[in-house]
């Protein structure tokens, strides 16, 4: 049975990676100073932000595996578990960790933009890969907060540290960007691959059975997270997921809705809406005329 370590507090994180707590909210955790260790699962109550520096085997989150080479950073939310699997095999752990909580941002700039940051929601094959001059610019912000670690805690600390993790933050999604249009073997063919995922719903029975494709349905069908793949769509395409599926929605009811021999009602349901006064809603929000409107030629 896979044994799970749980980890609710900064403390413990340092005493399993014999790493000395300086701040009861924030940590920069050298793994290299960590003992030997074999797999195991790990709950996280915290914020943590891995940098690998070492093949120590396929790192997983959840119930998906992320493509973890050397040099890349995985974010973990807190309430998160994540294993790593290598056959039982013992390995020297290397590299950084920045772990911080929840308690640390409250009532700070960070705190207030905590959900800008979708990467922490990133399943499977997401992880950031950083060029060295990315790299190096991420171990400088570890450096800046272990520096303020170090330093006599006074009223300036938390506000220094907290708008450094934001600014290292700010830069990763500025490195995810970079990757959304640089790991073609990657992310190629995921949108022509989204519409004919939209477009085989529509023509099965799925959506009299299931209802309208949910964005998540939608990502998971993909092998994508749903914030992965919700950020994706929207820099490739400037619309939401959801936005996008709406649209093929309207574009599939705009067909059907000329044929005369099928109520506004049946359609609806036939498109998986549950209550036919949505599907005159939305319809209306983006054609501006009602469906009956819209079938009715203008003479």
């Amino acid at each position: 049975m896979d044994t799970m370590r749980r980890f609710e507090s900064i403390s413990a994180y340092n005493a399993f990676n014999n790493q000395e707590t300086l701040h009861p909210l924030v940590s920069v955790v050298d793994l290299s100073k960590a003992s030997p260790r074999q797999a195991s699962n790990m709950y996280f109550g915290f914020y943590t932000v891995f940098l690998k520096e070492v093949k120590c085997g396929d790192l997983r989150y959840g119930k998906h595996t992320y493509d973890y080479q050397e040099g890349t950073l995985v974010f973990i939310a807190p309430g998160q578990v994540v294993s790593v699997e290598n056959s039982g095999e013992t390995y020297q752990p290397k590299g950084y960790a920045l772990v911080f909580h929840p308690d640390l941002i409250h009532g700070t700039s960070l705190g207030k933009h905590m959900g800008d940051y979708t990467f922490f929601g990133y399943q499977s094959n997401e992880a950031l890969h950083l060029s060295e001059r990315e790299r190096k610019i991420v171990l400088d912000c570890f450096s800046k907060i272990d520096y303020e670690l170090e330093h006599a805690i006074d009223k300036h600390s938390k506000r220094l540290i907290t708008s450094t993790i934001e600014l290292m933050l700010n830069y990763c999604i500025r490195f995810y960007d970079r990757q959304f249009f640089t790991r073609d073997n990657v992310h190629k063919g995921v949108l022509e691959r989204f519409e004919t995922l939209l477009n085989e719903y529509f023509e099965s029975d799925k959506p009299q059975t299931i209802g309208l494709p949910s964005v998540a349905y939608c990502a998971g069908e993909l092998n994508l997270s749903t914030n992965y793949f919700g950020d994706l769509v929207k820099k490739e395409t400037g619309k939401t997921a959801q936005e996008y599926i709406q649209s093929k929605v309207i574009d599939v009811a705009k067909e059907r809705i000329f044929d005369q021999s099928k109520s506004v009602s049946q359609i609806a349901y036939e498109l998986g809406f549950k209550y036919p006064q949505h599907f005159t809603r939305l319809f209306k929000q983006w054609v501006g005329q009602s469906p009956n409107e819209y079938r009715i030629p203008l003479n």
